[in-house]
């Protein structure tokens, strides 16, 4: 961890701040065009889930997918990537953020659901309010 050079309180120093996400966008632009110029060169203009052909004008909606995730793992043949159209990669990665946390999609097994019943006791609860009234 370094050390933080300003207290709290002080100001930020905005230019710096500037600077260094400057630097990040300037690297990953830099990082996007390397592989997804590579990518559209070696794979069609396709989505690889969807089907969806893709034309020059509308190529901006073609994003290029890592398969395993790890954006700094581009081998020159392409191996890695896959064209996904912008809908059918945010789904990939949602489905991956999924899988990390640990859901799966199923139910879950009985052992794991809730064994408490709020409502248990109720028809037992109503008829003696029924019972009660009745007495009145």
């Amino acid at each position: 961890m370094s050390k933080r050079n300003r207290s709290a309180g002080q100001p930020i120093d905005t230019a710096k701040l500037d600077r260094v996400v400057a630097g990040a966008r300037r690297d990953a632009e830099k990082r996007l065009t390397g592989y997804r110029e590579q990518s559209l060169r070696i794979h069609p203009w396709i989505c690889g889930r969807c089907g969806r052909e893709f034309t020059r004008k509308n190529l901006h909606e073609l994003t290029v997918h890592h398969k395993d995730h790890n954006h700094d793992n581009n081998p020159p043949d392409g191996s890695n990537w896959e064209n996904l159209c912008l809908y059918c990669h945010d789904n990939e990665h949602q489905r991956h953020v999924d899988q990390v946390r640990g859901y799966t999609g199923l139910a879950p097994k009985p052992s794991q659901t809730a064994k408490f019943n709020p409502f248990a006791g109720l028809s037992d609860m109503l008829e003696q309010g029924k019972d009660d009234k009745e007495q009145k």
